[in-house]
């Protein structure tokens, strides 16, 4: 897998969740539009070499539409950035691997197909070949690590390295474990650090100038915590997703 193309988000009104991943974080919109196929409005927002992906429900009996009355709105789904779908999803048939997908259909940014979140740890996988080579949107914040809490941590890493040929990164002694993706990462932590909670629970950003986005956080009014050179953004605030920002790599 070449990069974290994208991180999907469902929230409940897309106009709204402008207001902050695009006017007040400044991720710059690279695409939107409507998949009557999927049930879905998505857009596309750049951060660094990956995307934050916005879904708005078309219609309450999609997929998309029963995650957002199940769960609310939040993290839905990880993307990987595959050169060949289908020598990727050959590969995973010939594992006997669950998909949702067993051959691409189009998608916002190309061809796409999930795996079923019981082969991935209780985390829904896309994954995509770029429809074409895009130069990444010049912007002040990037994506540096997709937080995911797994029972059994180990487990988890070893599924993940084994279906998509991740390395694991150094990291100090602990139960943590980091795999690299591209310049971003996967941060697999036990679920008990984070209320018990399996499956994707947070993002980590980068943001090249902090102060400026702590002055825009609160000239919007963002409700978050601060601590020296970071900041931790409410859910309330992020339509759902628990961020955490830093001034630092």
């Amino acid at each position: 897998m070449r990069r974290i193309h994208h991180v999907g988000v469902v929230v409940r009104d897309l106009a709204t969740a402008y207001r902050f991943y695009r006017d007040t974080l400044g991720l710059p919109l690279v695409r939107e539009a409507r998949l009557p196929g999927q049930g879905v409005r998505a857009a596309l927002l750049a951060a660094g070499d990956t995307e934050i992906e916005l879904l708005e429900p078309l219609e309450a009996s999609s997929g998309v539409g029963r995650f957002l009355a199940r769960r609310g709105e939040g993290l839905h789904h990880l993307c990987l950035d595959t050169p060949d779908i289908h020598a990727a999803l050959g590969a995973l048939k010939g594992k006997q691997v669950e998909l949702i997908d067993t051959a691409p259909r189009p998608g916002l940014a190309g061809q796409v197909a999930f795996l079923h979140p019981k082969a991935c740890c209780g985390v829904l996988v896309e994954l995509l070949t770029p429809a074409e080579h895009t130069v990444a949107e010049p912007c002040e914040v990037r994506l540096k690590r997709l937080v995911v809490g797994a029972r059994d941590v180990k487990q988890t890493a070893g599924v993940f390295r084994s279906l998509f040929g991740l390395k694991e990164l150094a990291m100090n002694d602990g139960p943590r474990t980091m795999l690299g993706v591209g310049r971003g990462a996967i941060l697999i932590v036990p679920s008990d650090e984070v209320g018990g909670t399996e499956g994707m629970v947070a993002l980590s950003l980068v943001a090249e100038d902090f102060e400026a986005l702590i002055a825009a956080f609160d000239r919007a009014g963002v409700k978050c915590l601060r601590g020296t050179g970071e900041v931790t953004v409410e859910p309330q605030s992020s339509h759902g997703v628990h961020l955490h920002i830093s001034r630092y790599e």
